[in-house]
């Protein structure tokens, strides 16, 4: 079973940064990460934060296919919920034909943002029609892999250029039920450790994933914060966030945030009660060697085999340095492979 490592990268400003040359530093983290052989870099999509700059994933996708040779490339991902699940399998349809195969879609149920930039996104349309996002989840995955049932109106509709084999499709999520939707539709969970390090709950999901799944090969991919250093000590220095907050409304409604100011932003639009939970990121922070024994464990308990780091560090040279360091630990994995 091959472990492999990857990089999500959410495009956040440093302090010592214009947002201008965020993207910038972007490309040059993913020909890092390709330089290193780490198996994909993943980009997000945020909307109307002031710190964050990766709000089009699909046209930055397009640039660094451009910009790069072998790396595979991936949304982490597309918020679904805001756009036609046909034109977003068009648009990767598209990068996926352009890059030669090396893009994967990914989405998310999450807004990518707070209450007005959903509602400038979702302009225009009728609430009481619109698809629920299991809805546009499931009529994207019909179109990845033309299989509408007979007498579907879209049974006929195919979304171009088509590149003969199905897009790799992803859901990225943090609960048991994202675990069953993406498992019930047969398709790869990435689950969002990074956000909810709670131990029973990653269980509940990883095992939940593998009850459910009824396509041919599971695949749950690991999302947690990364950080490398000398010491643990000055690998926790590195790390920008910690904690992050669910803040769970009347109506149902859960909405993750970074920072007890986004919390504060949200709730002020809220006209209902509200619930504000702290969470703990899941994270491998530490020295190389102690980091390498984390990811020993974890493919142990869980057979997890697919990592993806996320890492919160604002200075550039000292993020760049912890890739490095983790990108170095590759060459053990392929031993531990063998081992284990």
């Amino acid at each position: 079973m091959t472990i492999s490592l990857s990089i999500l990268e959410q495009s956040i400003q440093p302090h010592d940064f214009d947002l201008k040359d965020v993207l910038t530093e972007t490309v040059a983290l993913a020909q890092l990460a390709e330089s290193l052989n780490f198996k994909r870099f993943w980009v997000a999509e945020h909307h109307n934060m002031a710190s964050a700059a990766g709000s089009a994933p699909e046209i930055l996708l397009a640039y660094l296919a451009a910009k790069t040779e072998k790396i595979q490339l991936a949304s982490g991902g597309v918020m679904l919920q805001h756009y036609s699940p046909f034109k977003v399998v068009e648009q990767f349809n598209t990068l996926n034909n352009l890059a030669d195969g090396r893009i994967s879609l990914g989405v998310g149920k999450a807004p990518g943002g707070l209450q007005s930039s959903t509602q400038a996104l979702q302009e225009g349309f009728a609430s009481d029609t619109t698809p629920s996002f299991e809805e546009k989840l499931a009529t994207l995955t019909h179109f990845t892999r033309h299989d509408f049932v007979e007498g579907h109106p879209y049974a006929d509709l195919k979304a171009q250029p088509d590149v003969g084999t199905p897009l790799p499709l992803y859901l990225l999520g943090g609960s048991v039920t994202s675990a069953i939707l993406a498992a019930e539709l047969g398709i790869n969970f990435v689950y969002a450790h990074f956000i909810n390090g709670d131990d029973t709950l990653l269980k509940d999901v990883h095992t939940a994933y593998h009850q459910h799944f009824t396509g041919d090969t599971p695949n749950f991919q690991l999302a947690s914060v990364y950080a490398l250093a000398s010491s643990k000590a000055a690998a926790e220095k590195l790390i920008t966030i910690g904690k992050g907050f669910r803040v769970v409304s009347a109506d149902g409604k859960k909405l993750n945030l970074n920072t007890r100011e986004q919390v504060d932003s949200y709730v002020a639009t809220l006209d209902q009660s509200y619930e504000v939970i702290q969470q703990q990121a899941g994270r491998f922070v530490g020295t190389p060697a102690a980091v390498l024994q984390q990811l020993h464990d974890f493919h142990t308990t869980y057979g997890i085999s697919d990592f993806i780091a996320v890492t919160p560090i604002e200075d550039a040279a000292a993020k760049q340095s912890s890739i490095t360091a983790l990108g170095a630990l590759l060459p053990q994995l392929k031993i531990l492979e063998k081992v284990v």
